[in-house]
């Protein structure tokens, strides 16, 4: 994606696509609108035309009262407005036009807008608990050393974001490091490569450890929530993430790290089953596993937003703090 539509999206002002068939303005959805369209003209059937049937049904049944009773209570009911089903008829009334079928939901576009840094979503992919939990507990990762962990995600297709796929991104780094890294998901250029963070991001994110008299691979481990990139850098689907969160989690097992710092805003909502702003998860020590996490803006962001690089370092040099105090801590 150019860096320019990059930046608009990072700043929630990229165009907002609406689905075919849907209005933004309004909370109905098409097929509730089809339903609304099919009462509205099954109201709008002429009432002669039921008056006539139902004194016809009077004459040929007069032991039926009660059934009649409820047939007018229908039709009051209808030209009411009231919110029922129709009765079911074997056939329409004469001249009364056929129910409108709801739209076909429209294929998502590969064009999807990825993340940005500012907003805050409706729900972070990885807050289904009731989907991460069962694939945690019974996919044999937790016991994987790091060859049979890069193996297995290697060859995963455990979810529909193999099928685009140019390489797997597992991660990069010193597997002992006190520092762990952990951005969003790759991009088209981590995809073709098969590391995180290169690139411009890259290159800004190696400026940002060297200011730390860090370097990538030296005491830094870098990895990401999502192993696979999403088509178009659309944000993951909440069983995508489920079902690689795990390999994260053993990650942070082998790893053992002594401060995480989540770059972005859905690293940091997927880290922290939250639907927190980045702005409002900024500046204070979270926890991931056990492990104090700090949330800063992702590099790609910071790009286009200088003014938010003194913010970075600030979130940084709490980091750095966080760090030396686990270090304390830890002997």
């Amino acid at each position: 994606m150019p860096l320019n539509e990059i930046a608009l999206e990072e700043l929630g002002l990229a165009p907002r696509w609406v689905r075919k068939g849907a209005r933004a303005d309004r909370g109905q959805s098409p097929v509730e609108g089809a339903e609304a369209l099919a009462s509205a003209q099954a109201v709008a059937a002429p009432l002669s035309q039921r008056e006539a049937a139902h004194d016809a049904s009077l004459s040929e049944a007069m032991s039926n009262a009660s059934e009649r009773r409820a047939a007018r209570a229908d039709i009051a009911s209808d030209e009411a407005g009231r919110d029922r089903p129709a009765r079911p008829v074997s056939a329409p009334p004469v001249g009364t036009p056929a129910a409108t079928p709801a739209p076909a939901e429209a294929p998502r576009s590969d064009d999807d807008f990825a993340w940005f840094d500012t907003g805050a979503s409706a729900e972070p992919a990885a807050l289904r608990d009731d989907i991460a939990a069962p694939i945690v507990a019974h996919s044999g990762v937790a016991t994987l050393d790091w060859d049979a962990l890069a193996e297995r995600v290697a060859s995963c297709a455990a979810c529909r974001l193999c099928e685009q796929r140019t390489n797997t991104v597992f991660g990069v780094g010193d597997q002992s490091a006190e520092w762990m890294l952990i951005g969003e998901a790759p991009g088209e250029n981590e995809d073709r490569v098969g590391e995180p963070f290169v690139g411009k991001a890259g290159k800004l994110l190696d400026n940002m450890l060297r200011a730390l008299a860090l370097a990538r691979g030296d005491n830094v481990y870098i990895a990401n929530v999502i192993k696979c990139r999403p088509p178009g850098n659309r944000n993951p689907e909440p069983d995508e993430v489920a079902r690689c969160e795990p390999y994260l989690q053993r990650q942070v097992q082998l790893v053992k790290p002594k401060i995480i710092v989540a770059l972005g805003r859905f690293a940091a909502q997927s880290l922290l089953k939250t639907t927190g702003s980045i702005a409002s998860l900024r500046g204070r020590v979270h926890e991931y596993e056990g492990v104090p996490v700090i949330v800063t803006y992702h590099p790609a962001y910071l790009l286009r937003s200088l003014q938010d690089k003194s913010k970075a370092w600030t979130d940084l040099c709490l980091a750095r703090d966080t760090w030396r105090a686990a270090s304390r801590r830890g002997g």
